[in-house]
């Protein structure tokens, strides 16, 4: 089966290597005779001329259990929102976003240690596997694509270098999703010493937040400890 594949990270190429071992699919760079497209984790939106180019349309893989959690950031958006379960769709592509119509679906379990990091290489890995599976029968016409419910769809949004502020404000419990929600993009962060101070690690003891490892602006990862111990007195706001 020919397939034109689209990607642009990492999670891309989890699906992509996935894809290339497997003898029944051969991916071409050219989607002018392509029998259907893939789509991972692409940073562009396809036109609808593109879209109609393959034979069977193109296929998104999306980190989400569609209609929930459209756009760029489902899993992270999860993640700080204490989901228990989140899930893959595998969809075929419409004009719009996140939108089309269901060909597999399945949940997957959101740990507590989970970051986006990790739920996001599990999901990737998941969908890979499931999309090799259904593929044949997808382009054979024995799947019946399910519409999603666009009345029940909610919606993430592109996260920028200052949504990563964490608030202090915030219960504890909270700011520890949020500080695994923001791994590794665009990184939980927030002021210390008139710098930015990273929050690579924490975790929670007695409904307490504690600080694993930090890094302060223009310095290498430390422990918290280790930056205490170098800047008595720092006070992280």
């Amino acid at each position: 089966m020919k397939v034109i594949f689209y990607g642009s990270d990492k999670n891309s190429e989890i699906v992509l290597r996935l894809l290339e071992a497997d003898k029944r699919f051969q991916i071409v760079e050219n989607p002018q005779g392509a029998e259907v497209g893939v789509l991972a984790s692409y940073g562009r939106i396809l036109s609808a001329k593109e879209l109609s180019v393959p034979k069977h349309g193109i296929l998104n893989i999306h980190p989400s259990l569609l209609p929930e959690y459209r756009g760029p950031t489902p899993v992270p958006s999860a993640i700080i929102n204490g989901e228990k379960k989140t899930g893959v769709s595998i969809i075929k592509m419409d004009e719009e976003i996140d939108h089309g119509p269901i060909v597999a679906q399945f949940e997957l379990d959101i740990f507590p240690e989970d970051t986006s990091e990790t739920l996001l290489t599990r999901a990737f890995t998941a969908g890979a596997q499931v999309l090799k599976t259904i593929l044949p029968a997808y382009i054979e016409g024995k799947i019946e694509l399910r519409p999603q419910d666009h009345s029940q769809a909610t919606f993430t949004k592109k996260f920028t270098r200052e949504d990563g502020q964490i608030d202090w404000s915030k219960p504890p419990e909270y700011q520890d999703r949020f500080i695994r929600a923001m791994l590794p993009w665009p990184g939980a962060w927030s002021n210390a010493k008139s710098k930015r101070l990273k929050i690579l690690k924490a975790h929670l003891i007695n409904g307490k937040l504690v600080l694993d490892t930090v890094q302060l602006e223009g310095k290498n990862p430390v422990t918290f400890k280790q930056l205490l111990e170098g800047h008595p007195g720092t006070k992280i706001i």
